[in-house]
């Protein structure tokens, strides 16, 4: 028996150990047919072990023109509210059509700003979640940005979730540690060690009984990966389609069925990071969410 990174190495000596173990831990290595769950899983010299290279990413990411929802800009900032299914900034899989390449047309001053390949960019949405997001576009901005988001001061993030059910209370915090799944690399999930604190305010704005689903607003302290969807999946309230921590078989009884996770960053407060200001946007939910809601909720902002 032989670690799976150790023999991967000896059989592969053009990568490195880092390139290696960000291998595994994307899920791009398959041990007899099935995806490897950890760099140190014990494997057999006889095992069918597979790597499956993702494709490359270009190393400094090209403007395009695509439209943009501007919700506000100056010389230092700018905030875009985000459609469902845009990718913020190119990895592997989708090395063009992100949000950071339609922001390099628009706005051609942010390259090099930052990560050369993610210029501007301070927080992230994921690509099924609509919503506010703020981008920097100067250094000064830069750095403000992220040291407001890293130390979570003065930076509110409200998101609106539909989820299936309804909790058992109406509102609830939820404090503990979010990491990777211990067999399941691909998912986040409630750990009891090796996570990170995941802070989430939750309430119930409303539920819609007919169809058994709650609109739900949650306030993240933090942001770790996943962690509105893994917080209110171990509520037993999974979000509306969402296809790693929710009920298929739920989300086939709804009509319109769900065509992604409905999960929407709807407000966003933050100090200018440039000039002493208090700055606050809203953005109501886009069609797809607000089908979901009886008038006359839908004009939640």
């Amino acid at each position: 028996m032989a670690r799976l990174d150790k023999l991967l190495l000896e059989r592969n000596p053009e990568f490195t150990r880092s390139r290696i173990e960000g291998l595994i831990k994307g899920g791009f290595v398959t041990v007899n047919g099935a995806v490897a769950s950890k760099a140190g899983a014990k494997v057999d010299e006889g095992d069918d072990i597979a790597i499956s290279l993702p494709p490359p990413v270009p190393a400094i990411p090209e403007p395009e023109d695509m439209p943009l929802a501007i919700v506000y800009e100056d010389d230092d900032v700018i905030v875009v509210d985000k459609p469902a299914g845009l990718v913020v900034h190119p990895a592997p899989g989708h090395a063009t059509g992100t949000l950071v390449n339609a922001l390099l047309a628009h706005c051609p001053e942010i390259a090099g700003l930052g990560c050369r390949e993610r210029p501007g960019i301070v927080h992230r949405l994921d690509q099924d979640t609509s919503g506010l997001i703020v981008v920097a576009k100067t250094e000064k901005a830069m750095r403000g940005l992220v040291k407001a988001f890293s130390s979570h001061e003065h930076v509110v993030k409200k998101y609106l979730a539909l989820c299936h059910g309804r909790p058992a209370l109406d509102a609830g915090h939820i404090e503990n540690l979010v990491g990777r799944h211990p067999v399941d690399r691909k998912r986040q999930a409630v750990v009891e060690r090796n996570g990170k604190v995941a802070i989430t305010d939750w309430k119930v704005e409303k539920f819609i009984k007919k169809l058994g689903i709650s609109l739900v607003e949650c306030t993240i302290a933090t942001g770790r990966t996943h962690q509105i969807r893994v917080h209110m999946a171990s509520l037993g309230c999974p979000v509306i389609g969402d296809k790693t921590y929710g009920k298929s078989a739920r989300d086939k009884a709804l009509s319109p069925y769900p065509a992604r996770q409905m999960l929407h960053a709807w407000h966003l407060e933050l100090w200018h990071p440039v000039r002493s200001e208090r700055l606050s946007f809203t953005a109501p939910p886009p069609p797809d969410f607000a089908a979901y809601l009886p008038p006359p909720d839908a004009p939640l902002a």
